[in-house]
């Protein structure tokens, strides 16, 4: 017992030192600032991208919001490596701003999953979700030049982001018109949202799905995500190229399959 409580304390210190050492690599478009979140009892660390030609034009931007924004800009706060979002959207000049959300660390399962789980829990995406739409959205909204209507804001995630962004676009179908849904964790809840899709009669948001054939023991994913897309293609006619899905050869369930998934996703969403 206590040899395994100081492996543990040189793995603490190894990742300490290791983060400390690394260098920041967002780009000088990125800044944060904390807000409070009063539907999660909790404050909140968001990080902002805004394009290069922010500061010196007057035009209003369309905008996405992203959740995990530990794992999007910057290496030094990553889990496993970001996105590199920042970059990416420079290199194609996209007129864009993008507001990342950090998860809740522990409180993470809590806040990204909709419904609970009998043996996981969680079960508070909803009030997660609220917090975007009536507080976040709103300061994002008076603070930048944004496009406010639901045709201009996006919703993206990986995982349980994936999952939250895709029920956001139900609970909030009047604020989402677009949505990124990278390897949506549908399993930790499947039975209720499919449910909850299966009860959605109208059905207008744009969807990019993105998820790797080797991402399980099983093929889980990829079958849960082609029944989702039969559900919402019965809502409306295919023919409106409303869907694209992209199920990746040899993809596995890691930063590496959202973040080289990343441009083609943002692309097709219009930006």
């Amino acid at each position: 017992m206590i040899q395994q409580f100081k492996l543990i304390l040189i793995i603490i210190l190894f990742t300490t030192v290791k983060n400390f050492a690394q260098q920041s690599t967002a780009s000088k478009q990125v800044s944060t600032f904390t807000i409070e979140a009063p539907q999660l009892k909790t404050a909140k660390k968001i990080w902002v991208y805004l394009p290069k030609n922010y500061l010196a034009s007057k035009k209003k931007y369309s905008v996405i919001y992203m959740h995990d924004a530990q794992n999007l800009f910057d290496a030094k706060t990553s889990f496993s490596g970001e996105w590199n979002v920042d970059e990416k959207l420079d290199s194609l000049n996209a007129q864009v701003i993008v507001i990342g959300i950090e998860h809740g660390n522990d409180k993470r399962l809590d806040e990204l999953t909709p419904f609970k789980n009998e043996k996981y829990g969680g079960g508070k995406a909803t009030d997660y979700l609220e917090f975007i739409v009536k507080t976040l959205k709103p300061q994002i909204d008076k603070t930048y030049r944004t496009k406010r209507e639901k045709k201009h804001t996006t919703i993206m995630g990986s995982s349980l982001g994936g999952l939250t962004s895709f029920y956001a676009t139900l609970k909030y179908p009047e604020v989402f018109g677009k949505a990124g849904v990278f390897s949506p964790a549908f399993w930790i809840n499947r039975k209720e949202i499919f449910e909850l899709e299966e009860k959605n009669k109208k059905q207008k948001t744009k969807y990019y799905f993105l998820c790797g054939d080797k991402e399980g023991d099983d093929d889980s994913m990829v079958s849960d995500l082609n029944k989702m897309e039969y559900l919402i293609n019965t809502k409306r006619c295919y023919c409106l190229n409303l869907n694209e899905k992209k199920i990746v050869k040899g993809g596995q369930h890691n930063e590496k399959l959202w973040r080289d998934g990343f441009v083609t996703a943002v692309l097709w969403l219009g930006y």
